[in-house]
C-alpha cells in the first residue's frame, strides 16, 4: 500500500470517516448475519454435482417421491420381548403419528423383529425445501407420542439422522464465535501484556465476521451459493484467526514505527506502507487457495471456497482500514504498561528469536537437512490414514439416538427400509432390472409393486446395516454393474447409499484435481511477491513437508489418543474422503502466510544488509509476532475439535498441528537455515543482493536509521 494512501486512511480527519463507515456497515449487516443459518443447506443430496448418477436418478425419481420427503423410523425396544399390551399401544399410536404436521403418505408398521423384542414404524415427513431444520422439534414430538412405560424408543432413518445432525450443528456459530474469541483474547493478553490493546483486534474481527456473514447470506439466498453448517463453522474460525493474524503483524510494525516517529499518524502511515504487502499477499494467497475449491465436483466443497474467500477478503479490508483508524484514534496509551516511546530501542534485536537465529547460523546446512528429515519421518504416519469415508456410526464423537436405533435394528434382524436402493429405468425394462438386482447378494428382495409413471419404472431393494458403510457401497456398486448391463433399460441407481458413494467418488476426484492447482497458484503468487524463482520453490517444498508431517502426526494421534478419549472413538480410525483436501488447502493457504511474513521482511532487509544478515534481522523482528499469530490460528482451529463431529474434530486438530509446525519449526528453523545456507542464491534470477552490502554472517549490522525525520505532533 503506497505511503500516501496509507497516510490518508489514518489522517487526523479521515480516521473518523473510516470509523463511521464501518459502524454503519455493522449496523446494517448484523441483522442479516443472524439469518445465515436460515439459508443453510445440509442435505447430502444437494452437495453432489449434476453429473453424479445418484443426482440424475433423483430427477427421474420425482414422480415417485418428493425430494423433500424425510422417511423417519421409530424403533421400539423392550428387553425380554414386547408384550401384547405394548404392541396394542404401538398400533394405537399409528393414528397419532399419522395426524402430525408434515406427515405425507401412510405410516408403515408396526413391523416386529423375529425375536419379538423390537418393532418399527416408518413415518414420512415433508416440511418443504428447508424442512430439515424442523426435525429436532419433530423428534421431540415423536418421543412424547410414542412414550410407553418400560419400552425404549429410538428415532432413526433419514429423519433421525437429520435431527441428530441438526442438534450437532445447533448453535455452532455462537459456540464457535465465543470459544474462538475467548482463546484469542487470552493469547493477545499474553502477547501484548496490555489490558486494553487486545480489544481493538477483537472488535475489528467481529466487524469482519458479521459483515462477511451478511454478504454470504445474500449470496446464498439470491445467488444459489451453497452454505452449510460446516462451511459456516469454518468461516467463523478462519475470519477470527486470520483477522487476528493480520492485526498482530500490523500492530507489531506500528509499534516499531512509533519508536521512530513522534507523530502516531505518521507512524501508522509507515507501518501500513511496510506491512501491507505481506498482509495483502497473505490474504491473496488464502483467497486464491479458497477459490480453487470452486473446481470441486462436490457442491459443498465448491461452496466452501467462495464462502471463505469472501470472509478473508472482507477481513483484509477491515484490518487495513478500521483497525489502523482505531489504533491512531486511541493513541500510544493502548500499549500501557509498555508504551513504545519515540527514540526507544527495539527490543526484538536481542530477543529469543535473535538468539535462535544465531544458533542456526553456526551450521545452517546441518540444521535444514536434519529438520527436513524429521518432518519427512513424521509424514510416514500418512500410511495409516484411511480416508475412504465415515459411516453413519462413525460421524459423531458421541453416540446419537439415530445411531443406536440403527444398531438395534441390525442386531434384531430388521432392516431400515426408509433408505432403500432405488433404481429407475425405462418402463418396459422393469422386470429385467429386477431380475438383474436379484443376482446381487446381500440386498433385500427387489420390489416392483410401484406402477410406472411417464415411461419410467422404479425398483426398490433394502440395504442391510448402515447405509453409509463400505458394505452398502459395495452393494450399490454391484447393483450398478448388474442393471447397467440390461440393454435398453437406461437404468440409474439412486437412494441414500448411492448418494454417499457418489460423494466419496467426487471427493476423491477433487483431491487429485485441486491439490496440484492450489500448489501452482500459490507458487505464482510467491514468484510475483518475491520476484524470484528459487525461494518460492523452496517455500512450497517446506509447506508440503509441513503438510505431510501434520497429516501423519495427526493420524497417529487419532488412532492412539482420540480413540480412547472420545466415547465414539472408533470413528477416528477413519476420515472423510475430503479430509486430506481440506487440510491441504488450509495448511498451504494459511501456512504459507508465515513464510510470506518472514520472507517479505527478509527481502526488505536484504537491500541494506545482505541476504544472510537480513535473514537474521527478519527472524528476530518477526519471530515473536509470527509465533503469536500461529498460536492464535492454531487455537481457533483447535476449537473445532470441541464439536461432536469427527470430520471437524479431525480437521481442526490437523490444521492446528500443522500451523504450529509451520510457525515453530518450518518458518523459524527450516526456512531460516535455508536462507543462511544458500544466501543470495534464493533470489535467483533477480539481481537482488549481488551488488549489495557484503556484511559477513555474524557481523553486527549498522543501526537502521529511520526512513524519515520524525515531525509533527503526537
Amino acid at each position: 500500500m503506497h505511503r500516501q494512501i496509507a497516510g490518508k486512511l489514518t489522517g487526523r480527519v479521515t480516521k473518523w470517516f473510516v470509523l463511521a463507515f464501518w459502524v454503519v456497515v455493522l449496523a446494517v449487516a448484523s441483522g442479516y448475519a443472524s439469518k445465515l443459518t436460515d439459508v443453510q443447506n445440509n442435505e447430502a443430496s444437494s452437495w453432489l454435482p449434476a453429473s453424479a448418477e445418484s443426482t440424475q436418478a433423483l430427477e427421474k425419481l420425482a414422480p415417485f417421491q418428493d425430494q423433500n420427503d424425510i422417511p423417519t423410523v421409530v424403533v421400539y425396544v423392550r428387553s425380554g420381548g414386547l408384550s401384547p399390551a405394548d404392541l396394542s399401544q404401538i398400533r394405537g399410536q399409528v393414528a397419532d403419528l399419522q395426524s402430525m404436521d408434515g406427515v405425507v403418505g401412510k405410516v408403515v408398521g408396526p413391523i416386529t423383529s423375529p425375536d419379538g423384542e423390537v418393532a418399527q414404524s416408518i413415518v414420512t415427513y415433508n416440511f418443504g425445501k428447508n424442512g430439515w431444520n424442523s426435525l429436532p422439534d419433530t423428534a421431540d414430538q415423536i418421543r412424547k407420542i410414542t412414550a410407553i412405560d418400560g419400552v425404549t424408543v429410538h428415532i432413526t432413518g433419514a429423519g433421525g439422522q437429520a435431527a441428530d445432525s441438526a442438534e450437532a450443528f445447533a448453535g455452532i456459530d455462537g459456540t464457535l464465535l465465543l470459544a474462538s474469541l475467548s482463546v484469542v483474547i487470552v493469547i493477545l493478553l499474553l502477547t501484548y501484556r496490555s489490558p486494553v490493546l487486545w480489544v481493538l483486534p477483537i472488535v475489528s474481527a467481529v466487524f469482519a465476521l458479521f459483515t462477511s456473514e451478511a454478504v454470504i447470506y445474500f449470496l446464498a439466498k439470491y445467488a444459489d451459493l451453497t452454505v452449510n453448517g460446516q462451511s459456516q463453522g469454518i468461516l467463523t474460525v478462519l475470519v477470527i484467526g486470520a483477522g487476528t493474524d493480520y492485526a498482530l503483524l500490523l500492530v507489531a510494525r506500528y509499534r516499531e514505527e512509533l519508536r521512530r516517529h513522534e507523530d502516531r499518524h505518521e507512524a501508522m502511515a509507515f507501518a501500513l506502507h511496510r506491512a501491507a504487502p505481506a498482509i495483502f499477499a497473505s490474504a491473496g494467497t488464502v483467497v486464491a487457495g479458497m477459490l480453487c475449491l470452486m473446481l470441486a465436483e462436490m457442491n459443498s466443497t465448491a461452496g466452501l471456497g467462495p464462502v471463505n474467500a469472501i470472509g478473508v477478503t472482507i477481513t483484509l479490508l477491515v484490518m487495513v482500514t478500521l483497525l489502523p483508524a482505531l489504533l491512531v484514534i486511541f493513541g500510544r496509551w493502548l500499549f500501557w504498561p509498555k508504551r513504545p516511546t519515540f527514540g526507544s530501542p527495539e527490543p526484538t534485536a536481542a530477543g529469543v528469536w535473535a538468539r535462535v537465529g544465531r544458533r542456526i547460523a553456526v551450521r545452517p546446512r546441518a540444521v535444514w537437512v536434519g529438520t527436513a528429515a524429521a518432518l519427512a519421518v513424521a509424514g510416514l504416519g500418512l500410511l495409516l490414514l484411511d480416508a475412504n469415508g465415515l459411516s453413519t456410526e462413525d460421524q459423531y464423537t458421541k453416540k446419537f439416538d439415530s445411531v443406536t436405533g440403527q444398531q438395534v435394528l441390525l442386531e434384531h434382524g430388521l432392516v431400515d427400509s426408509s433408505n432403500p436402493i432405488m433404481v429407475v429405468s425405462n418402463a418396459g425394462s422393469q422386470q429385467q432390472v429386477a431380475d438383474a438386482m436379484r443376482s446381487v447378494p446381500g440386498i433385500g428382495r427387489p420390489d416392483t409393486s410401484v406402477p410406472p409413471v411417464g415411461g419410467v419404472a422404479l425398483v426398490k431393494a433394502t440395504v442391510p446395516g448402515d447405509v453409509a458403510s463400505q458394505q452398502a457401497f459395495d452393494q450399490v456398486a454391484a447393483v450398478r454393474d448388474a442393471v447397467h448391463r440390461v440393454d435398453g433399460a437406461d437404468a440409474l441407481v439412486g437412494g441414500s447409499s448411492a448418494i454417499f458413494l457418489d460423494i466419496e467418488h467426487a471427493s476423491s476426484r477433487d483431491n487429485l484435481v485441486i491439490i496440484p492447482v492450489v500448489l501452482v497458484v500459490v507458487m505464482l503468487i510467491l514468484m510475483v511477491l518475491l520476484r524470484a524463482l528459487v525461494s518460492p520453490v523452496l517455500l512450497i517444498g517446506t509447506v508440503i513437508l509441513s503438510f505431510g508431517a501434520a497429516l501423519g502426526l495427526s493420524t497417529v494421534l487419532f488412532r492412539t489418543v482420540f480413540t480412547r478419549v472420545f466415547p465414539q472413538g472408533q470413528g477416528f480410525d477413519h476420515a472423510d474422503a475430503s479430509f486430506p483436501l481440506f487440510v491441504f488447502v488450509f495448511l498451504v493457504a494459511l501456512g504459507i502466510d508465515y513464510n510470506i511474513f518472514l520472507m517479505t521482511r527478509v527481502r526488505e532487509e536484504t537491500h541494506t544488509r545482505g541476504t544472510r544478515e537480513g535473514s537474521l534481522v527478519a527472524l528476530s523482528a518477526t519471530g515473536g509476532v509470527i509465533t503469536s499469530a500461529g498460536l492464535v490460528l492454531a487455537s481457533t482451529f483447535a476449537v473445532l475439535a470441541t464439536l461432536p463431529l469427527v470430520f471437524l474434530a479431525e480437521l481442526g486438530t490437523a490444521v492446528a498441528l500443522g500451523v504450529m509446525l509451520d510457525t515453530m519449526v518450518v518458518r523459524s528453523v527450516l526456512v531460516t537455515a535455508l536462507n543462511l545456507d544458500l544466501g543470495s542464491r534464493i533470489w535467483w534470477p533477480s539481481a537482488l543482493d549481488r551488488a549489495g552490502p557484503s556484511h559477513r554472517l555474524g557481523t553486527p549490522a549498522p543501526e537502521q536509521a529511520p526512513a524519515d525525520t520524525p515531525a509533527g505532533r503526537r
